[in-house]
């Protein structure tokens, strides 16, 4: 399933890895002006109590689902990085749904005159949507900085955080496809920098 087909709004991917800050620079990014469509947001909605998706979930993941039919999302997280095949499931369950989301959302931006729009979506290249893309924004940093912010964040061990980020593609692969990388070394100032050059690059900030 295509993303949009044909449409006149250009659609720019944000990737980046987990803990690479992506989330921050999405919230950047709006605050220029953009107009983002969230993957993990229109992940979550589908995935409240009572969604299809949910019943989906917790048949094929039993035992993360709790007796109030909300999602625990701890339990899921160690099933779906234990191993590709669990990550495979999980996708198949909510990749087309989130899809579809996004063709009914873009549809509806794009008649409201909305020109750019940027995807934001931590697999974007893993499901091989770059391909779908007007471009690609990727969020970088280097391996350390990752592991660490990682288990500083979560509260993970060593073993535990290099595993959940070997789970997703390495970011010097990603860096292969993208058209403009943010690096998040540095300072939030620094960061938000070339964020700001970048949506100028798109057409935004005047």
């Amino acid at each position: 399933m295509t993303l949009l087909g044909r449409r006149a709004v250009r659609l720019v991917g944000l990737t980046g890895g987990i803990a690479s800050g992506k989330s921050t620079v999405s919230e950047m990014f709006r605050s220029l002006g953009a107009t983002v469509i969230d993957a993990d947001l229109l992940a979550r909605d589908l995935v409240r109590p009572g969604q299809p998706a949910l019943e989906e979930v917790a048949r094929r993941f039993p035992g993360t689902v709790n007796p109030a039919g909300e999602l625990d999302r701890a339990a899921l997280a160690a099933r779906i990085f234990s191993g590709p095949a669990e990550r495979a499931a999980l996708n198949a369950i909510l990749h087309p749904r989130i899809q579809e989301e996004v063709q009914r959302l873009s549809k509806r931006l794009e008649q409201a005159g909305v020109t750019t729009v940027l995807y934001d979506a931590a697999l974007l290249i893993e499901n091989g949507l770059h391909h779908q893309m007007d471009g690609v924004v990727l969020v970088w940093v280097p391996p350390d900085v990752q592991l660490a912010r990682l288990m500083a964040r979560d509260g993970l061990g060593a073993a535990e955080a290099e595993r959940r980020i070997r789970a997703q593609a390495p970011l010097e692969e990603k860096r292969a496809v993208a058209t403009w990388m943010v690096d998040n070394t540095g300072s939030p100032e620094r960061t938000r920098q070339q964020v700001i050059a970048i949506w100028r690059a798109l057409g935004g900030g005047g």
